[in-house]
């Protein structure tokens, strides 16, 4: 058993027959009244999106999660179809399950596949992906690194604030885990 305060991004806790992703936390405290933790939380089976609040010493029940190897393949409609590296084997996700990762997927891309009591409940990415930027403003001569910055649009479709110097067709490394830019590949 685990308190909520403890919980951080990525955790799996089981919560009435339900597997429950952390996606977010935020200790808040309001002017009245006790501390609270809100939490957006995905419930890996429907890919449902919950906001809620709990408690920080209500506990939750972790789950153990196995991870295997894979390869990230290709998206069919509403499935995304991924291959273990070892087995050859294939395994298919609702799109849904896999939502917040899907805009970092690109094909052959190496990803860990989550296990739970041997059911295949999502996938965890790399802390980075390398992309190609596909739209973006022209670049402004003599930028630099701490202007201000501009959007652009990778070739997953992500969205990421990038600094003035970069242009289309340049390779990025984007940080996963906010979705972004850390530096030029």
């Amino acid at each position: 058993m685990v308190e909520a305060i403890n919980l951080k991004k990525g955790m799996i806790f089981e919560q009435n027959g339900k597997l429950i992703r952390v996606l977010e936390t935020n200790h808040h405290k309001p002017g009245k009244g006790n501390t609270v933790m809100q939490m957006k939380l995905n419930d890996v089976r429907s890919g449902s999106i919950v906001q809620t609040t709990m408690r920080p010493s209500e506990k939750v029940e972790l789950v153990m999660v196995d991870k295997k190897n894979a390869q990230y393949l290709y998206s069919e409609g509403t499935v995304e179809v991924f291959m273990d590296m070892e087995t050859y084997e294939q395994y298919e996700l609702n799109t849904d399950q896999v939502a917040e990762e899907k805009k970092f997927l690109m094909p052959n891309m190496e990803v860990q596949l989550d296990f739970c009591k041997g059911e295949l409940i999502g996938i965890t990415l790399p802390s980075t992906v390398e992309m190609k930027v596909v739209e973006t403003a022209p670049n402004i001569k003599g930028a630099t690194a701490a202007g201000g910055g501009k959007p652009a649009t990778m070739e997953t479709g992500l969205v990421v604030t990038v600094p003035d110097f970069i242009s289309v067709g340049d390779s990025l490394i984007i940080t996963t885990a906010n979705g972004e830019y850390k530096s030029r590949a």
